[in-house]
């Protein structure tokens, strides 16, 4: 736990929305919005752990948090989907558990805010994290990049027309999710690479199986054969032949 406490980054964000509601008395407000975000990290946190994925920092905004993580694109699917969906869970057994207890009548508002903002499909919130999964279930994985920037991208549009204006954190907010995406957009070629280069030097056991004719086909979880002029190739074949000649180039 202490080296999990040593990878907490306060973003500026956070603080400038903090010193917003402590100057106007909302601090009752503060105090049951932070613990319901702790709550809903720890699930994130948690199930990470227990899936052996590498953290690499958690950082602490105004609507929740973020966490970072050190690790290779080509996890389980499944795993992706349990911690995505964890901070929800873990947060709606927390709400269950002390409502009864809690006479604050915005603790039930504060709660399911947190959840519906948490799954509007923006990069890097988990709406967006479950969208892409469902993505990748159904399409390739450079498919799945390009959908949800666009769609993130869409919903970003729709709610700086509709929110912008009402209040600075709103507008902060916002801000922040369209740099994130921005970020997104300029690394997905890195990230496809990425997610190439894990395939050609990892051996990993996917039990499904998939023939395609070119890279911009493979999909998460499945491992491929490429069928090119007449040929099958195996899939560890192709892309060494690939990385090759990108070298020589």
């Amino acid at each position: 736990m202490k080296n999990i406490l040593n990878k907490i980054y306060i973003h500026p964000l956070f603080l400038i929305t903090l010193f917003i509601f402590v100057s106007i008395g909302y601090f009752r407000f503060l105090i049951y919005f932070m613990v319901l975000i702790i709550v809903h990290e720890l699930g994130h946190i948690i199930i990470s752990l227990l899936f052996k994925w590498n953290i690499d920092k958690i950082i602490i905004l105004p609507f929740g948090g973020l966490i970072k993580y050190n690790e290779i694109i080509n996890r389980p699917l499944i795993e992706e989907f349990l911690i995505a969906i964890s901070g929800i869970i873990f947060q709606y057994i927390f709400y269950l558990l002390v409502k009864d207890f809690i006479d604050y009548k915005y603790f039930k508002t504060i709660h399911y805010f947190i959840i519906l903002f948490n799954l509007i499909p923006i990069y890097p919130l988990d709406g967006s994290k479950i969208l892409n999964i469902f993505f990748n279930i159904i399409t390739s994985f450079k498919n799945s990049l390009s959908l949800t920037i666009i769609i993130s991208y869409i919903f970003i549009i729709i709610f700086s027309l509709l929110f912008f204006n009402i209040n600075k954190i709103i507008a902060f907010v916002l801000i922040f999710l369209m740099l994130e995406v921005n970020k997104l957009y300029k690394e997905r070629k890195e990230l496809f690479n990425k997610f190439l280069l894990e395939r050609y030097l990892n051996e990993f056991k996917f039990k499904k199986k998939k023939t395609i004719n070119n890279v911009d086909k493979m999909k998460k979880d499945y491992r491929h054969l490429f069928y090119i002029d007449g040929r099958y190739l195996t899939e560890n074949y192709f892309l060494k032949k690939m990385f090759d000649i990108r070298r020589n180039l």
